[in-house]
């Protein structure tokens, strides 16, 4: 940040984001723990900060004290318009707030000190609002000199789930930044394209436990299985500290996502491990992801058994005919 005064920025997908990419149907598509860089107690503070001094108006009215407020005033707003987007229906007001934001965002200055938090925030607005018309602004920010504007452009594009944008976030995912490695494998695992699973399976080996976390679910969003051994270690709660230092919620969160993701890929070999977590996990959700993730993988099993059956049918009336 470019100035020690002002809280950190406030995580991609917080607050109703989160709620807009819970997984449905049974997909795995949702970033399970946020990079370090972007969360923080300073959060928190912010939060406080903001219901104290600022008011609820409508996302035209931020985007106008983004135009044309103070410095503090203006950061603020894009911000407090990050978390309003998502109660904009489809439809002219919608359009007319993509138009605008991407107006004003192409308006700022990649370096100006007052102008980089601005950036930060409506690269999150574009990626809320979901207009490809902002693509190629997007794009570009995921080459900025700000290494957090980067990190929210390639979280856009992967709420846009713009393919075009797979050499940009294979990019990101080499990145020093562990951080940047991250959200990288989770975006190309939202981007669903085949050509990202070379790399993936690089990632299932990086030295950060949630860059391997992300990549397997990624894999699995894919139907590769070369994240399995990842994803038996993240149900398992001894594996898992062993990994990372996490709260409980931390550590019920990426166990329930690993489940969603085992129970995409159906595994047979890891059915005793799941039925396990089922019967004795301390947490109700993570017993109820860990039951509905058994059946899927028993239900897969069955189909696969029956289809089996009914291909020796058919060869074995081919033979006798």
């Amino acid at each position: 940040m470019t100035d020690d005064t002002r809280p950190g920025p406030a995580p991609p997908g917080a607050d109703e984001a989160e709620e807009e990419e819970q997984p449905r149907g049974g997909t795995v598509d949702r970033l399970f723990l946020l990079p370090l860089l972007v969360v923080g107690t300073a959060v928190a503070i912010f939060l406080v900060f903001n219901v104290m001094t600022f008011d609820r108006r409508s996302p035209a009215g931020y985007l106008e004290e983004v135009r044309g407020g103070s410095a503090n005033r203006r950061w603020q707003a894009a911000f407090e318009l990050s978390r309003a987007v998502g109660r904009v229906p489809p439809g002219p007001e919608r359009e007319a707030l993509v138009a605008q934001t991407l107006r004003v965002f192409e308006g700022l200055s990649r370096t100006r000190a007052d102008d980089v938090p601005v950036r930060r925030y409506l690269v999150l607005v574009l990626g809320k609002l979901g207009d490809r018309a902002a693509v190629p602004a997007i794009l570009a920010a995921a080459k900025d000199p700000d290494p957090e504007t980067r990190l929210y452009a390639v979280w856009a594009l992967g709420m846009l789930g713009e393919q075009s944008a797979l050499p940009v976030v294979l990019e990101s995912s080499i990145s020093e930044d562990s951080g940047a490695r991250k959200m990288a494998a989770y975006v190309l695992g939202r981007l669903k394209d085949p050509r990202a699973i070379p790399r993936l399976q690089l990632l299932i080996e990086d030295p950060a436990a949630d860059v391997r976390w992300n990549a397997a679910i990624a894999l699995a969003t894919l139907k590769d299985r070369a994240g399995l051994p990842v994803l038996r270690s993240m149900i398992d709660r001894a594996a898992l500290a062993r990994q990372a230092s996490l709260s409980a919620e931390q550590s019920e969160t990426a166990m329930v996502n690993a489940l969603k993701a085992l129970a995409q890929l159906a595994d047979a070999d890891s059915l005793a491990a799941i039925e396990k977590v089922a019967r004795e996990d301390p947490n109700l959700r993570v017993r109820e992801e860990a039951r509905r993730a058994a059946e899927a993988t028993r239900a897969a099993a069955s189909k696969a058994s029956a289809k089996s059956s009914g291909e020796l049918e058919r060869r074995a009336c081919v033979l006798i005919g």
